[in-house]
């Protein structure tokens, strides 16, 4: 199962934070809970749930049903962007991001080579129609 990018920073928000228990990291050096606020991760949680709960059955939709989902997450996560002003998502996190579609969509039975070619795209152009970050 894909893992959620927000799952993945809040385990790198918990290390950084046992360095810093353990003494083994400078408080002056760490930087998770300033890139990765709780704001900004309920936020993510809040538009990757409804995501997740529109996957079942993708795999036998057609392709327009698919590029909705897909175009629905994608401008959910700009806004969550915007309301971050505009910061939220850096290269790291974009990729995370992509990846992360990518694999749920093909976890759940979509051909997402195939389906991106049927429209002229290669394969993480998915998202870069609808992308602001």
């Amino acid at each position: 199962m894909a893992e959620r990018p927000t799952e993945s920073w809040r385990q790198d928000m918990a290390e950084e934070a046992e360095e810093i228990a353990a003494g083994t990291m400078d408080p002056e050096c760490a930087c998770m809970v300033g890139l990765y606020p709780e704001a900004l991760l309920t936020a993510m949680d809040a538009v990757l749930d409804e995501f997740e709960g529109a996957l079942p059955g993708l795999g036998a939709a057609a392709d327009e049903t698919v590029l909705a989902v897909v175009e629905h997450v994608v401008l959910a996560l700009n806004a969550v962007n915007e309301a971050h002003e505009g910061a939220a998502f850096q290269t790291d996190e974009r990729e995370e991001l992509c990846g992360y579609i990518d694999l749920s969509l093909t976890e759940h039975g979509v051909d997402v080579v195939a389906l991106t070619a049927r429209h002229g795209l290669g394969r993480y152009q998915l998202t870069d129609k609808w992308r602001k970050w």
